[in-house]
């Protein structure tokens, strides 16, 4: 199965049309000179973010996107028409390279930002640019340059304040349909997932946040094991990673090993995820008694030596999942009343600056 969160396209602007070599040619004015106009420019290819889009599934069966060139110039000092730009929606959240040089273009972050990603060429001058007192009837004109053109690779990355981590079957979906109105698939076997799926959290009326469910990993997922690093890039533009672990798992395995092998594969894939809030979910409480898990909670969190918020929850039961949500609500609140003192210090601080000079 082809995943859509990646797309490979090539855009090509349309091109300038050509500069007119005509005359004025009417009754009664036998001396009319130079009247050819200039080439219209050739339309550019435009990408807009549109947060209704979730996915680059459209782009499996367009690949190629291209500007109408523009119109020749014509007698009588006329212009050519510009040539129609394209404009192609692309999920919020997606990142542009060119293929070629494999540079980053743009990253669209914020709802209707707009990038240029092929300009359309400049149109041609007319021969009417030419006359001068010793070239009165001049007939040379300039051709319309070419448009560029840009194979193009977008990525997605999905743009949530919160993502779920874990293992596949540790209860990523079944807890983001407790949480949310998603729908994620949930089945008893790995894997169910296998592409992210947003969920908006509503603590209260104006307070809520985004939740993404991020496929399951497994060791060697920075090196493209499983579902691979494909989906470790949705990780990067959280603000908290919810990081789920089944409390006592059925299969026998060891809890903890399961969290160093996910920190082992988030460190290979990029170094800085290991810096961004991390708290701690021991999943699926409902499988064993109460005081049991809380006894196997204690000890997990013991031998990793977890120091940031860690709880212990059931998403099928739905238990304790409230009280979490309530506290990331919380923590988001109190990141963005920082964030937003930071900037009206910043504020202030330019405008002094700015005095002073």
């Amino acid at each position: 199965m082809k995943l859509v969160d990646e797309a490979e396209i090539t855009v090509i602007a349309g091109s300038g049309g050509n500069g007119c070599v005509g005359f004025r040619r009417e009754k009664f004015i036998p001396l009319g000179g130079p009247d050819g106009g200039d080439g219209g420019d050739g339309g550019s290819v435009w990408l807009v973010a549109d947060e209704n889009l979730n996915t680059l599934v459209d782009f499996r069966h367009q690949k190629v996107f291209r500007a109408q060139r523009g119109e020749n110039g014509m007698g009588r000092q006329m212009y050519g028409k510009r040539g129609e730009d394209v404009v192609i929606p692309v999920p919020t959240g997606t990142v542009v390279h060119n293929l070629d040089t494999d540079e980053v273009i743009g990253d669209l972050t914020v709802h209707g930002e707009r990038l240029l990603v092929a300009r359309g060429g400049k149109g041609g001058l007319g021969n009417m640019h030419f006359k001068s007192s010793t070239n009165r009837a001049p007939r040379q004109s300039t051709p319309g340059t070419p448009g560029e053109e840009r194979r193009l690779r977008l990525e997605l990355k999905l743009l949530a304040d919160v993502g779920l981590l874990g293992f596949p079957n540790a209860g990523k979906s079944t807890l983001i349909r407790a949480v949310s109105a998603a729908t994620p698939r949930v089945a008893d076997y790995p894997f169910t997932t296998l592409y992210p799926n947003l969920g908006v959290v509503s603590v209260e009326p104006a307070r809520s946040f985004v939740i993404a469910d991020i496929p399951g990993l497994i060791e060697g997922a920075a090196d493209g094991a499983g579902l691979g690093a494909l989906f470790l890039r949705h990780i990067q533009r959280t603000r908290l990673l919810l990081h789920l672990v089944e409390v006592e798992p059925l299969d026998g395995s060891d809890p903890v090993e399961q969290v160093r092998t996910i920190e082992r594969e988030l460190e290979k894939f990029d170094a800085g995820l290991l810096d961004k809030p991390r708290w701690l979910l021991l999943n699926k409480a409902d499988l064993v008694p109460a005081e049991d898990a809380r006894a196997q909670a204690e000890r997990i969190v013991s031998e990793l030596g977890w120091t940031a918020p860690w709880f212990v929850v059931s998403g099928l039961a739905r238990e304790g999942t409230r009280e979490v949500m309530l506290k990331v609500q919380a923590w988001l609140d109190e990141l963005d009343r920082g964030e937003a003192e930071a900037a009206r210090s910043q504020g202030a601080a330019d405008g002094e600056d700015g005095d002073a000079r």
